[in-house]
């Protein structure tokens, strides 16, 4: 109707979304992406970061029917959608998509699970809370020319206005009152860039979740009644008025239901910033293709978008001495890739990162700007990479998009894989098969909290 504003629209569509109406790709693709934040939560919480989280907030959390990765522990779901979801952001290692804007949508998972537990809800309420987090989250990345990042802000600035539709769904809350919790979180948490710029600290991965957070308290109050601004993202001083220049808002809301953006996400192969994804594999395919000791490389030339360059490149990142830093350090992780011909968690030790072995290599690499890599992207995230010998050889390595993109998925035996290295030192691999079990079945789990008392770190 005449009038109508865009969180009406959206907040209508999501109130009447059902298991019914998803398609069998959508479904499987969210048991997928449920798996790998999993992982990733069970192996963040081991992290220093999550250590820390867990001391402050265990005191201070509410009595609750929110489960807490790791502990097991049951506390208020404000609480527990924090601590959850920096779990599956610590180590950099979740889902990611990138259009105008780049996210994590898998975030925003710990916020179907918190209110899923409060509300009793079902495995196939858990499908939909997943499917939906991700489609909204990632209509909000396209829909910003340039993106917000672009501008000076962090994508955390879009989850708080994804994160409350799925909380109020979880909650089944009406459509008027998923409204006012997208008004109520989008209209008081937004988030800076400096956050990944240049030298980079705990907050890098924390500011996210806390937007995921802010979504469930918002989508809590709007259940006891209180109100938000209906106009807070097409209306005065709104997203679009406040963010400008250009917004195509028509993207937040044109064919709803029609096909599922979850299908068109990515997943990381490596725990580090997207960008560098490209750039690993090319290296790693040169490296062992030609069996290179890390004496014979003079040099790494790498070619790419000017985004990589200008945030993964500037000289903080040439001497990272943070796990924060060194994950989204393009010269680190290409060092790594030299020396150890591998990245993986075990490359974002404080020891490992500080290693002679690893450093030594940081000022080989070179990272340029290519305008027509520039043009090409986000069709294709294209990067060319040439690993000069000591002998004078240039060997050349060109990909389009890495391992992980929807056009070169992992398959699901990978993603188990991925599951299994993080998270069997965690919980041991008798419950490791009861949490697969649980998340391929999810259309037959009754409860969520029957899944949430599965991730429970055995005793050491």
């Amino acid at each position: 109707m005449p009038g109508d504003t865009i969180t009406k629209t959206m907040s209508t569509w999501a109130a009447g979304l059902s298991f019914k109406h998803l398609t069998p790709e959508a479904v499987h693709e969210a048991k997928r992406y449920l798996l790998d934040s999993i992982g990733c939560a069970l192996g963040g919480f081991m992290q220093h970061d999550v250590k820390i989280a867990l001391k402050v907030l265990g005191p201070m959390a509410g009595k609750g029917k929110a489960t807490v990765i790791g502990t097991g522990k049951k506390i208020d779901p404000v609480s527990a959608s924090l601590l959850n979801a920096l779990m599956v952001r610590v180590m950099d290692y979740n889902d990611i998509y990138w259009r105008q804007d780049p996210s994590h949508p898998s975030d925003i998972i710990p916020a179907a699970l918190a209110t899923g537990e409060l509300g009793g809800k079902n495995g196939k309420d858990l499908v939909v809370g997943v499917v939906l987090g991700h489609e909204l989250e990632m209509r909000l990345c396209e829909c910003a020319f340039p993106g917000v990042r672009e501008r000076g802000w962090h994508h955390a600035t879009l989850t708080a206005f994804a994160s409350p539709i799925v909380a109020g769904r979880m909650l089944a809350l009406s459509a008027e009152k998923i409204q006012h919790a997208i008004g109520i979180s989008g209209s008081r948490h937004a988030t800076l860039g400096a956050v990944t710029a240049g030298k980079l600290t705990m907050m890098k991965n924390t500011v996210d979740p806390m937007a995921t957070q802010s979504g469930v308290l918002a989508a809590l109050l709007a259940k006891e009644g209180y109100t938000g601004p209906e106009h807070v993202i097409d209306g005065k001083e709104g997203l679009a008025h406040c963010l400008k220049p250009e917004w195509k808002l028509n993207i937040l809301t044109d064919g709803l239901g029609q096909s599922f953006r979850i299908t068109q996400c990515g997943m990381k192969a490596f725990p580090t910033e997207a960008l560098t994804h490209a750039p690993i594999s090319c290296t790693l395919d040169i490296i062992k293709g030609h069996d290179l000791a890390p004496d014979e490389v003079a040099k790494v030339k790498i070619r790419s978008l000017a985004r990589a360059a200008d945030i993964l490149a500037d000289p903080s990142k040439y001497d990272p001495r943070s796990k924060e830093t060194a994950d989204h350090s393009l010269p680190y992780v290409i060092a790594a890739a030299i020396a150890d011909r591998q990245v993986t968690p075990l490359q974002f030790t404080q020891k490992k990162i500080m290693s002679q072995a690893i450093r030594s290599q940081l000022d080989k690499v070179e990272v340029k700007a290519d305008p027509e890599i520039e043009a090409l992207f986000p069709k294709l995230q294209r990067v060319h990479v040439t690993v000069v010998t000591t002998d004078g050889r240039e060997l050349v390595k060109q990909i389009d998009f890495p391992k992980g993109d929807p056009r070169n998925p992992l398959t699901d035996a990978e993603v188990e894989e991925k599951l299994e290295a993080l998270a069997a030192p965690v919980v041991g691999k008798p419950a490791l098969a009861k949490i697969k079990d649980a998340v391929w079945g999810l259309e037959r789990l009754k409860s969520i909290s029957d899944l949430m008392q599965l991730l429970r770190a055995r005793a050491r």
